[in-house]
């Protein structure tokens, strides 16, 4: 396909289908509009003009200074549980949706603004966004896309020529997003407490008409959304977790149905992280004093009977011992001949060993194994 025209041809299937979950609003007018970052790559890959992005046409669109009678922006509504308790009515207080777009693959896409003024959801605030927080969002939106890990994205960063006051004045910003739908959990949720069972269906249907078609012909295809929801959510937090990524703000407002990474204010990655795709933990991969203090956790925090389930799970437990030169290969044989190793401080009062050899008492194979194992690390006896 041909690329796209620019600006983009919007539409607003959402707010035609579900007038009562979006709210038509005008964007505040920025007084001095600036490009500080333009996305290229993202604008290629929409099949969008790049070099529109630098011109005059897409800053009067991104600072609320192309908004004609005709012009439709939306601010979406949807509740949320935030921090544990329910906030019925959130929705977007400093953003709008300026439209969908298809994109060159037939692929449909949001255009949204984030710190484009107050909206009747605002709830106190001053609709603003600042620069660094905007700034911030942009790089690790393209971080997690990097890390091929589903994500919404930022097209570009402008400044508004005004300032918002926090601890200090900062500079104003507006976070230009592309994501595949605002559509969030938070949304059934408001959807669900109008009480209206005809406007959740119809949000249901939009749901899978957009994001999950194939299972629209299945039995129960409700049910079938909510699965999709759950497994594809469940995947995603898994990849955030196998490269140390912290959400600060994974409320039900921040979980999307189309199931991308969403809104990083108080987020941040932690400093190190060992990623181990597909295999468990392997006990060769620690040292003795990291054996016991793993173990010495466990029955801190489990009491001592986990212990013996603890040690059948891990894998590969003798090579561990073997390589080390600790083990024979008949675990029984540590027991008559014990090969310790060097002295270390014992992770735990004896008492404590003595309970935890307990646990793992009897005569099969596992459990001779089990108590061999602590045998070695603490020298009971």
């Amino acid at each position: 396909m041909a690329p796209l025209a620019a600006p983009p041809e919007f539409q607003h299937t959402y707010a035609r289908t579900l007038p009562s979950l979006a709210m038509s609003w005008k964007a505040d007018v920025s007084t001095d509009p600036r490009l500080v970052i333009a996305n290229s790559e993202l604008a290629s890959d929409l099949g969008i003009e790049p070099e529109w992005l630098y011109g005059s046409e897409a800053l009067a669109l991104f600072s609320g200074h192309e908004q004609t009678a005709d012009a439709e922006r939306y601010a979406l509504a949807y509740a949320g549980h935030q921090f544990g308790s329910y906030s019925p009515r959130l929705g977007d207080g400093r953003a709008l949706l300026v439209g969908e777009f298809t994109d060159q693959h037939g692929s449909r896409w949001d255009l949204h603004l984030k710190g484009s003024g107050r909206t009747p959801f605002a709830r106190g605030g001053d609709g603003k966004a600042t620069l660094g927080p905007m700034l911030r969002e942009y790089l690790i939106g393209e971080a997690m896309a990097a890390l091929g890990i589903p994500t919404t994205r930022a097209l570009a960063v402008i400044t508004t020529g005004e300032f918002a006051v926090r601890e200090q004045p900062l500079p104003g910003a507006i976070l230009v997003r592309v994501a595949a739908s605002h559509l969030r959990v938070g949304t059934f949720q408001y959807a669900a407490a109008l009480g209206d069972l005809d406007d959740l269906r119809a949000l249901a249907d939009y749901s899978i008409d957009r994001h999950y078609p194939d299972i629209a012909t299945a039995d129960d295809r409700y049910l079938g959304l909510l699965q999709s929801v759950i497994d594809r959510q469940a995947k995603l937090i898994a990849e955030w977790m196998l490269v140390g990524f912290i959400h600060g703000v994974m409320n039900t407002d921040n979980v999307t149905i189309s199931v991308e990474t969403i809104d990083y204010g108080p987020c941040a990655f932690m400093d190190s992280v060992e990623s181990r795709r597909g295999r468990a933990v392997r006990l060769e991969d620690l040292s003795v004093r990291e054996v016991r203090t793993h173990l010495a956790e466990i029955h801190g925090r489990y009491g001592a009977r986990s212990i013996g389930r603890r040690l059948s799970a891990l894998r590969r437990f003798g090579t561990f011992c073997r390589e080390r030169g600790l083990l024979e290969d008949n675990p029984v044989a540590l027991i008559r001949h014990p090969k310790r190793p060097r002295p270390l401080p014992v992770a735990l009062p004896v008492e404590d060993v003595r309970e935890m050899m307990e646990a793992v008492t009897g005569d099969t194979p596992r459990q001779r194994r089990d108590r061999a194992v602590l045998e070695l690390l603490y020298g009971a006896g």
